[in-house]
């Protein structure tokens, strides 16, 4: 029977160093990192992700700013406000709520935001760091599922890595990532799904990780035995939320797995506060 990564058992340890890093960094320079969290539109997905965190920041002693914006504002304002945030000295790093309003080019907004005030990692700049294997911040669930996979004291070096999915903010960082540390890595997604091979793939996988958003779609006795297993996935599906890996049967054959929820979701909020350390120690 796998053991479970309880993800916030490990965000607690994670917060903890980031609280006395904070508190010496105030301490040092007189003052504390902040965070802007800009929204565009009320938006009750959004809302929720928002009162969480603020509530991780405060609890590590980084401030946080929400800044709404009306439904009707126009991407030229959006991108002004971006470019006047990039130069307020009194914020240290940036991040933009999804959804956003239709007719906003929200990949534009977010590649305005400047790379040195980046809290989620996804400027191409930050992006170029990881592919160079010399990153401090990066996209914040890539990194949470890191931070999972060093929590079990396995070395990834030459290990068979399997990642199905293939997104600009888990799968393909996450596969440079797994490269950086000399995993042996394959990337899965849609065309692998359509050949019929995704099976044959995740078979193989000694650290499997699943990130693409449908219930199930990995099914448990494909697992091979002693695998570690991290499921990104999160759906609802009835009144239930599931993985995108077949919990009971998976949870036979690894050595490790991740509960869906309570795996990667608690770790990726506090990735965030780290990005925001991070940059604002960069910024010092």
């Amino acid at each position: 029977m796998a053991k479970l990564l309880e993800g916030k058992v490990i965000a607690e340890g994670l917060k903890a160093r980031i609280k006395s890093e904070v508190e010496s960094l105030k301490a040092k320079h007189g003052k504390a990192p902040k965070l802007l969290a800009l929204q565009l539109g009320e938006n009750a997905s959004s809302a929720v992700y928002v009162k969480a965190q603020k509530k991780v920041a405060e609890s590590l002693g980084i401030d946080y700013e929400l800044k709404v914006l009306p439904d009707t504002t126009s991407q030229a304002e959006a991108e002004t406000l971006i470019n006047n945030l990039n130069k307020d000295a009194g914020i240290t790093a940036i991040i933009l709520q999804l959804p956003v309003p239709k007719g906003i080019d929200a990949k534009k907004l977010a590649s305005l935001i400047a790379p040195q005030k980046d809290a989620e990692g996804m400027h191409p700049q930050n992006l170029g760091k990881i592919l160079l294997g010399n990153y401090k911040i990066g996209p914040c669930t890539a990194m949470a599922v890191m931070e999972l996979l060093e929590s079990t004291g396995e070395k990834l070096y030459g290990k068979e890595a399997v990642v199905v999915g293939h997104s600009e903010i888990v799968g393909k960082p996450l596969a440079l990532m797994l490269l950086n540390k000399f995993a042996t890595t394959t990337v899965c997604h849609i065309g692998t799904g359509e050949r019929g091979v995704l099976p044959d793939h995740v078979k193989k996988a000694e650290i499997l990780i699943v990130a693409v958003g449908k219930a199930g779609l990995v099914k448990g006795d494909w697992i091979k035995d002693g695998a570690i297993v991290v499921d990104v996935g999160i759906n609802r599906v009835g009144d239930k939320i599931l993985g995108d890996v077949e919990f009971e049967g998976a949870s036979q054959k690894a050595s490790f797995i991740t509960p869906v929820p309570g795996g990667v979701g608690p770790i990726t909020t506090t990735m965030l506060m780290r990005n925001t350390v991070e940059l604002f120690k960069d910024q010092l």
